[in-house]
């Protein structure tokens, strides 16, 4: 079984392999695109993960993340 990828490579555009995702930002960004995005993909190799990207570069790569992980993430910020 092949490995799950963690991230979509900005050299094939993420936007070609997540195309149809829908980004959003957090409520608190102040929409000068200094946050990032993430987005929930239903298909493909990443199904069921979260993708997180830069929104000051829509075009760049995606990080991926387990929901446990990112979960992980954001109680450690709290």
């Amino acid at each position: 079984m092949p490995a799950t990828p963690r991230y979509v490579p900005s050299s094939t555009h993420p936007s070609a392999h997540l195309h149809g995702v829908r980004w959003q930002r957090s409520s608190r960004s102040t929409g000068m695109n200094n946050c990032v995005e993430t987005a929930r993909p239903d298909f493909g190799p990443w199904a069921g993960l979260l993708a997180v990207r830069d929104s000051k570069n829509a075009s760049g790569p995606a990080l991926l993340f387990a929901p446990a992980a990112w979960e992980g993430f954001i109680g450690a910020l709290r």
